[in-house]
């Protein structure tokens, strides 16, 4: 194994297969992220969303896919001029996986790609135990997408934030308050039907836990864009209070907790999820 791959596995302490499977993920993810640097990809984007926030800032739960935003909006951006060089940094590493564009539809404003390769394949690469072998599953595939917003709303900040592993190389990221108001309109608007996305609500308790104030401004144009709030309209902290506790009153909380579950260490983290408990700490979210 590369002696910076075993660098980067050792700090998850893994002990199961599970740990095996996520620490396997999230260093794919650093490696791509290095091919992009290369690629120069971060003069025209910026990175966002929860793997943003676990590598840079330090959330405590794994994340699946990395998404990134243009600077600016370029509906003609595609994404293949930078595939290749995430194929060959993570080729260089010894990973056997593909890095293949996703083709969208004319009215997505979503630029993908995803990278694949078998789990156990890969796994070997980084040398888990022979007893955990027997664990997984032949077949099984790792699927991590990159997804970019060509379009995306103004009003965010971006910074250069520094990655040590598996080389020193930087990115360009959207600062805190912005990563905050991004999380903030998935809390409220995104919409899966029956399913609810646990991490969200997961994050949000990070980002109030962590005192970190959240950019109304910048939450107001996104929803602006989604429609989720009418053009004119201005988000203040009254309105914004208004939306949050009618959110928390329709969520499914159990459904919520199943879905972050697999994500965590800490199960016991959720004993205290309620819709009191977050009516409470929505009380706690100061605003820049």
């Amino acid at each position: 194994m590369n002696s910076a791959i075993k660098t980067m596995l050792e700090k998850y302490n893994p002990v199961n297969a599970g740990d095996y499977e996520n620490g396997l993920k999230e260093i794919v993810q650093e490696v791509a992220l290095l091919g992009l640097w290369r690629a120069k990809f971060f003069e025209k984007a910026a990175f966002y969303g929860g793997t943003a926030l676990r590598l840079l800032y330090g959330l405590d739960r794994f994340s699946e896919d990395i998404d990134f935003s243009l600077l600016e909006p370029d509906l003609k951006f595609n994404i293949d001029q930078y595939t290749s060089f995430v194929n060959d940094e993570l080729s260089s590493f010894g990973f056997a996986v593909t890095v293949e564009r996703k083709e969208k539809s004319n009215e997505a404003n979503i630029e993908s790609a995803f990278i694949k390769g078998g789990t156990l394949k890969n796994l070997i690469n980084i040398e888990v135990p022979a007893n955990l072998i027997h664990k997984f599953n032949k077949s099984k595939i790792m699927k991590i997408k990159i997804e970019v917003d060509i379009d995306p709303p103004s009003g965010f900040e971006t910074e250069a934030k520094y990655l040590l592993n598996p080389v020193p190389f930087s990115v360009n990221a959207y600062k805190i308050s912005d990563l905050f108001a991004g999380k903030m309109h998935a809390v409220l608007c995104r919409n899966w039907k029956t399913r609810v996305k646990g991490r969200d609500w997961y994050d949000l308790v990070w980002y109030i836990s962590g005192n970190t104030p959240l950019n109304l401004k910048h939450l107001e144009k996104r929803m602006h864009q989604t429609g989720h709030l009418d053009i004119g309209i201005q988000l203040t902290k009254e309105k914004f209070k208004e939306l949050f506790a009618s959110r928390v009153e329709s969520v499914d909380l159990e459904k919520a907790k199943n879905d972050v579950l697999p994500f965590i260490k800490n199960p016991v983290t959720l004993d205290i999820w309620s819709k009191t408990f977050f009516h409470e700490i929505s009380e706690m979210i100061m605003f820049l």
